[in-house]
């Protein structure tokens, strides 16, 4: 199949950032892609539910629940009965998983801001403009965020 400029302008892309997250994720070495994807979630939700990660993850609920007992078991997430009903568990990170996401989101901003360094400075609004707009389409709490100003961006 014939791909358009488009299409191949667009998949270079993902596979730039893909290889930065994952060269991000070998530098950690501890933790897997998915295992990051969770911490990530949950640094953005504060505490999910089994269902809640899941979704967030984007993989079924019993995946999650393995996924969970990894991360217990590294010391990355605490899992604990809910207040609200016996049957179901919250998940929340804890110190060690906030600072291993933080390192893992370091890793991926050095690569970044180095990509970044090539561009001029008008390439570089360029690119920032159109980074924003995919982020807000796909992502409608992103255009929120871009309004609170830079340093919440950053």
């Amino acid at each position: 199949m014939r791909q358009t400029a488009v299409e191949v302008a667009l998949l270079g892309a993902v596979r730039a950032i893909m290889r930065v997250s994952l060269h991000a994720a070998d530098e950690i070495g501890t933790v897997s892609v998915v295992q990051l994807r969770a911490l990530t979630v949950l640094s953005e939700t504060g505490e999910c539910n089994l269902a809640g990660l899941a979704q967030g993850v984007g993989v079924t609920v019993s995946t999650t629940s393995r996924l969970v007992d990894r991360l217990v078991a590294a010391e990355l997430v605490e899992r604990r009965r809910s207040p609200r009903t016996a049957r179901e568990v919250v998940i929340t990170l804890t110190p060690r998983g906030r600072a291993t996401l933080e390192r893992y989101d370091q890793l991926r901003m050095d690569d970044l801001r180095r990509s970044l360094d090539v561009l001029d400075g008008a390439e570089t609004e360029a690119a920032l403009k159109l980074l924003r707009a995919i982020g807000a389409a796909g992502d409608p709490t992103a255009a929120r965020r871009d309004e609170a100003g830079p340093a919440a961006a950053d």
